[in-house]
């Protein structure tokens, strides 16, 4: 969508009932993709996003305001296409966790990252059955080859509009497991998004707050709660 130069040409924006699902129309005509297929999603809920999204636009369209939109065409145009690649990519993030790399030093950051992502292993080895190895430092651990073939049974059990959301959720937090455990509704969005910025957060205390940097970790919880609210409305 980065290449859009569209005006508004449409009075409204409604949902249509078609083959497979649920369509967006403008004034009476069905929305398509960048790759000009058919913009088909599973859920009115979600048309309704998404037609609210186009109703909105004013002027030039202006696709940076419009995450649902944006994350069904990645569905239909990427993610179907590219199954097995996209659903082995976010799996491949269960190698290498965040959560399972800790620091060595000092003590109240080791404590606050245990006291954080601990628990979330713990809850991935038991409702996953995907126990992780933790270490610290950088350097790359090894994990259980049966957890990361439950892990990516677990990411391949999703439709390919949960996995347009699901990658930007792991993409933005670092963390398959922070991942999961928000789209399986054992954490909140705002809640894993805070967990997955320890490390920032522990140095902004020690040296402050960069203002770009604070910026930028603003817009990025933006879009990890829009990817949340795309997961969910997928069902």
């Amino acid at each position: 969508m980065s290449g859009w130069t569209a005006k508004r040409f449409w009075t409204t924006a409604g949902v249509i009932d078609t083959q497979g699902g649920y369509g967006v129309s403008l004034d009476g005509r069905p929305v398509k993709t960048p790759a000009k297929r058919p913009l088909v999603v599973p859920t009115e809920a979600l048309a309704l996003a998404i037609a609210a999204e186009w109703q909105a636009q004013s002027g030039l369209v202006k696709p940076q305001t419009m995450p649902h939109t944006r994350a069904a065409n990645s569905a239909i145009d990427t993610v179907m296409p590219q199954w097995d690649a996209v659903v082995a990519s976010l799996a491949a993030y269960g190698e290498s966790d965040l959560l399972c790399y800790r620091a060595t030093d000092p003590a109240a950051l080791i404590d606050r990252q245990a006291a954080g992502w601990d628990p979330l292993l713990h809850w991935a080895a038991d409702a996953l059955r995907a126990p992780l190895c933790v270490v610290q430092g950088v350097m790359f651990v090894s994990q259980p080859p049966a957890s990361l073939v439950r892990l990516h049974a677990t990411v391949a059990a999703q439709t390919p509009f949960e996995i347009a959301a699901f990658h930007d959720l792991v993409a933005i937090s670092g963390s398959l497991v922070l991942a999961l455990a928000v789209t399986r509704g054992h954490l909140s969005p705002g809640a894993a998004f805070g967990l997955s910025r320890i490390d920032e957060h522990w140095q902004a205390e020690l040296w402050g707050v960069d203002e770009d940097a604070a910026i930028l970790e603003a817009l990025k919880k933006d879009a990890f709660r829009q990817a949340a609210c795309f997961h969910t409305l997928c069902v």
